[in-house]
């Protein structure tokens, strides 16, 4: 028998222009509105999911490069999604809704704040997916830019202090009491006096208590660092492995292992494989797209190109297909992680079009070479991640109703028919429906 696992889906683009530069921009949805994002967030409820999480990058990248960025709308533009969470709460039950937060940008006092406020409001079904993203530092009247390691050091003090804030109201505070007419004990109120290496503030916070949990801590991090801070604090972290056996055990190990370090339970966290599958209706169809992503024509090459340009800030898009590409026209400021995504394994001499064009290639799911598949051959994928202890995957893509349907109209009834995908939340918002099994 099939176990359940959790699924979540990763709105990629952010709060921004949904379906731009696909078909199913015709069907004129404006992304500025709330409508397209709230009808999107039934459809995840109504299949079963735990959580929408929303990406967010509050920075156009450098003055010089933000032509990249928006020309094609892959970097931007984005509106905050903090505040996009009510109207999906409004739209839903019992979704978790999470937005992406940068300790940067928010003072802890007024983000414990806004954040308990919003936890109030839904019914305790808001995540925060905290991000260390240092190059928008320059936006939030940040001096020095930090390093890698120094800004998980901030996001950690960042979490420490609110959460000392969301605990500064007692077990028992909270009196309510009609008879005696009085609503709260003040002697069970504590300051909070904060004073760290990058927050100062003091407490009580300004808001009541949560009687059902705090909001979900969600981290994408996979290095070391990043790690750690997942381990620490964490209540779900997103997962970016190769989905063999080995890799997903050794990466949840090393979950674990942070975890219990950090004195914490390895089932605190929920892990979340990343996956953008593409179901097809039969194994025919998925054999044609597979065999034909190994060919791509050079308008393909160059769609890859404009994203790629995007992320890496810096202009793919001009250069010749056929020549070497020269590393040397990546800046400083350019990861070095997204520039080895971009060479992989092929050498300083490959010329521009091959390494395009291994981006563009895409594998079955039945040989486990890629994505690419029915539904009944994706949840013999889920199945076999079940079977090495996964806790659940995340499925990632535009917050369009064409996208979702998409992906998901064949494949959520395979997935419930196996046990595989729940059929009725939990009472408790969204850390009761994480720790439902």
């Amino acid at each position: 028998m099939s176990r359940p696992q959790h699924f979540g889906w990763f709105l990629a683009r952010g709060f921004g222009p949904q379906g731009w530069g696909y078909p199913s921009l015709d069907w004129d949805y404006d992304w500025t509105r709330p409508e397209i994002y709230q009808e999107a967030a039934r459809t995840l409820e109504q299949a079963g999911f735990d959580l929408v999480i929303i990406e967010d990058a509050p920075s156009l990248g450098s003055a010089d490069t933000i032509d990249l960025r928006v020309r094609h709308a892959f970097g931007g533009p984005k509106h905050d999604p903090l505040l996009l969470a009510p109207y999906l709460f409004q739209a839903t039950r019992h979704l978790g809704v999470v937005p992406t937060v940068n300790p940067a940008a928010y003072l802890p006092y007024t983000a414990a704040r806004q954040f308990s406020t919003l936890q109030h409001l839904s019914a305790h079904r808001l995540g925060l997916n905290v991000v260390t993203d240092t190059g928008s530092a320059r936006h939030f009247s940040a001096a020095d830019q930090l390093g890698h390691d120094a800004a998980y050091d901030r996001a950690e003090e960042w979490l420490d202090g609110i959460r000392s804030l969301w605990r500064s109201w007692d077990q028992g505070a909270l009196v309510q009491d009609r008879e005696t007419g009085v609503f709260a004990d003040g002697s069970k109120l504590h300051a909070a006096r904060h004073r760290g290496e990058h927050f100062a503030f003091d407490g009580p916070l300004n808001a009541v208590p949560f009687t059902d949990g705090e909001p979900a801590i969600v981290s994408p991090g996979g290095s070391g660092r990043g790690l750690g801070f997942a381990g620490a604090n964490s209540d779900v972290q997103l997962a970016l492995a190769p989905l063999d056996e080995a890799s997903v055990r050794a990466y949840r190990a090393k979950i674990h292992e942070a975890a219990i370090a950090a004195g914490r339970s390895p089932a605190d966290i929920t892990i979340l494989f990343a996956i953008q599958p593409v179901i097809t209706s039969s194994p025919e169809e998925a054999d044609r797209l597979v065999a034909a992503s190994a060919h791509p024509d050079d308008a393909a090459l160059m769609q890859i190109a404009r994203k790629q340009s995007s992320d890496l800030e810096t202009d793919l898009t001009a250069l010749d297909l056929d020549r070497p590409l020269d590393l040397s026209i990546f800046g400083e400021h350019v990861s070095q992680g997204s520039i080895r995504r971009l060479i992989g394994d092929r050498g300083d001499d490959a010329p521009l079009r091959a390494h395009l064009t291994a981006l563009a290639r895409t594998g079955r799911i039945a040989d486990r070479s890629g994505f690419v598949g029915t539904a009944e051959e994706f949840a013999d994928l889920i199945e076999e991640l079940g079977d090495w202890g996964n806790d659940g995957v995340l499925l990632w893509g535009d917050f369009h109703p064409v996208s979702l349907h998409r992906t998901l109209d064949e494949l959520v009834p395979v997935l419930r028919r196996r046990g595989i995908l729940r059929r009725e939340y939990v009472d408790g918002g969204l850390q009761a429906n994480l720790r439902a099994f």
